[in-house]
């Protein structure tokens, strides 16, 4: 009989505990606001990926699409140390899975994480107009958010930075192109003229 109660009063804990942890769906802003916290709070950026809003998604992938793309051609025709060092500014960004590993890595090197981990705070209050809404913690910082097509609320703080970090590399990867040919036609033309059977004449 007393391990029978021990057993149910564990049981019962467990769901108490259950309870009062459990999160609110993300099809709410005050659900999205927790798993973006929760994340932060155990270090693991990456799973607040799922959590931005879908233009933020978008640029992210953007991002890595150009880092790829950049780091592929650079690799291919760009000299020494050219090469190395051009592959050390993009190299990064081109590594990891795209989009959540993306995020994370700018999250980190651009201070966003820092700037979470320092201002979140218990949700207050909750302000829904329309498909926007905003959490205001207890320490006054208002997160604003947007509804996705599928329902999830999505953080739209670092929005903006994300865009405009995608227009950046979109213009370094127009820029890398030109100076990739520039470098193909270098060195088609310092390559030693060829005689019979292959050799320099």
């Amino acid at each position: 009989m007393l391990l029978g109660g021990a057993v149910l009063a564990a049981a019962l804990g467990a769901l108490l505990v259950y309870g009062l942890v459990r999160f609110p769906p993300d099809t709410t802003p005050e659900g999205a606001y927790m798993r973006i916290a929760h994340a932060v709070t155990r270090d693991q950026p990456a799973d607040c990926f799922a959590y931005l809003e879908e233009e933020a998604q978008h640029a992210t992938f953007t991002i890595a699409d150009y880092a790829l793309k950049i780091t592929g051609r650079v690799a291919e025709t760009y000299p020494e140390p050219q090469r190395s060092a051009t592959l050390a500014r993009y190299g990064g960004l081109a590594e990891g899975e795209r989009g959540p590993g993306t995020w994370a890595r700018l999250a980190r090197e651009q201070g966003w994480i820092g700037r979470l981990r320092r201002d979140l705070s218990g949700a207050a209050s909750v302000e829904v107009v329309g498909e926007r809404a905003t959490i205001v913690t207890a320490r006054g910082t208002r997160y604003p958010f947007r509804r996705r097509p599928n329902g999830i609320w999505g953080l739209t703080l670092f929005t903006v930075e994300l865009t405009a970090e995608a227009e950046r590399l979109a213009r370094d990867w127009a820029a890398i192109q030109l100076a990739a040919e520039d470098y193909q036609r270098a060195a088609t033309q310092t390559e030693p003229a060829r005689g019979a059977g292959g050799q320099p004449p």
